[in-house]
């Protein structure tokens, strides 16, 4: 389910440190190499270069999980924050897909399927992220020319 929150309701809280929202930024488990393999897929597919990247364990990513009510210690869901709006689970991942282009675009005739059974899945998968391809020690470092690429 989608936090409740106005749009750019994170300007206005001062436990979120202020960032560049001009991009869509996706926030994720950068431990997580299931995690991380996602944003290397974005950063390999995003030919426009739209997204930028933060990881969940960074101040800033740690204040926006905590913003949006969500745990901040238990990454089971990415957040995808564009236009000062938040999505989670299955709505974030169509979300990048559907600025990814084709091929990846496609992905969206999913949501053909209720959002509820969608988010489910996705839960699974998230819950069970570290068994399936497992946890680093630290967070994933970009490399030289990824890090323009990269917030916080």
């Amino acid at each position: 389910m989608k936090p409740d929150r106005p749009a750019y309701s994170y300007r206005d809280d001062p436990l979120v440190p202020a960032f560049d929202d001009t991009a869509p930024i996706i926030v994720f488990d950068g431990t997580c190499v299931f995690c991380s393999a996602w944003a290397h897929f974005v950063l390999r597919h995003d030919r426009a270069l739209a997204f930028k990247l933060l990881t969940a364990q960074s101040a800033l990513g740690t204040a926006l999980y905590r913003h949006y009510g969500l745990d901040d210690r238990d990454y089971e869901t990415n957040l995808v924050i564009e236009d000062g709006r938040v999505w989670t689970k299955s709505a974030a991942a169509f979300r990048v897909l559907s600025r990814l282009g084709l091929p990846w675009s496609l992905a969206g005739a999913l949501r053909i399927v209720p959002r509820p059974l969608l988010d489910a899945a996705y839960a699974i998968v998230a819950r069970n992220r570290y068994r399936i391809a497992g946890q680093r020690a630290t967070c994933m470092v970009p490399t030289a020319e990824q890090k323009s690429r990269f917030i916080g």
